[in-house]
């Protein structure tokens, strides 16, 4: 049976292993590795949680995926015909099934951590206070819904690359921080942070997990029309 037109494009772009599968895993054991040789070196003190930063690793290797999907694989992808709706669902759907698969890594994890005690050492590799702390299906949804939107966030920095060069993307990030310094300065202007603060402190970890899920769902829709834009 042969694939459909979206799943040859994620057959496509799996051919490229190591940057979808190998780099995020290795990413992962190298920075779980390191924050175990350096709580090692550090002593434990009176908290029952030592909480270490390299997760993060991770996210940011999705992120790096995302960008290499449309700079990278989209023109070679063009160039044999296919199209750049089909493109990006392929794109979309290969995102989505990794961070789900990332995700369900993410709670197994928390599982062992808790079960080992932090690794013998109170270590919270998998655990990330307010965020992922929760519920191992808590933790699964929400990390799952963080790794699909870098991925996608990655992708449309990537088309915007594609589509306006070097120059183009630093107008499109500058934007976006420009956006947020405006946003900080509104939040300060209308004396709003303590309202912010109490949403945020109030918000649940299914709450925080629909509010990724808005922003794929931008990212998507930010993605979607910039590829139709975008020559190779």
């Amino acid at each position: 049976m042969r694939p459909t037109p979206v799943g040859a494009v994620v057959r496509y772009l799996l051919l490229d292993r190591v940057t979808y599968l190998v780099m995020p895993w290795g990413w992962a054991v190298f920075g779980f590795v390191l924050d175990v040789v350096i709580l090692g070196l550090t002593p434990a003190g009176d908290s029952d949680h030592r909480w270490v930063g390299g997760l993060a690793a991770v996210f940011i290797v999705m992120f790096s995926a995302g960008v290499q999907s449309a700079a990278r694989a989209l023109p070679f992808a063009v160039a044999l015909g296919v199209s750049r709706r089909v493109y990006f669902l392929g794109v979309s759907s290969l995102a989505l099934a990794l961070a789900v698969c990332f995700g369900f890594a993410v709670a197994v994890g928390q599982i062992a951590e808790r079960a080992t005690g932090g690794w013998g050492m109170h270590m919270a590799y998998f655990r990330v206070p307010y965020l992922l702390d929760g519920a191992w299906y808590q933790s699964w949804l929400t990390a799952a819904t963080a790794f699909a939107l870098l991925f996608l966030w990655g992708m449309w920095y990537g088309l915007i690359h594609r589509r306006a060069g070097l120059t183009g993307t630093m107008i499109f990030g500058g934007a976006q921080l420009g956006a947020l310094a405006l946003a900080a300065v509104v939040a300060t202007w209308v004396h709003g942070w303590t309202g912010i603060g109490h949403f945020f402190t109030a918000l649940t970890a299914t709450g925080f997990t629909g509010v990724l899920a808005v922003v794929v769902a931008l990212m998507l829709a930010g993605g979607f029309a910039t590829i139709r834009r975008v020559t190779v």
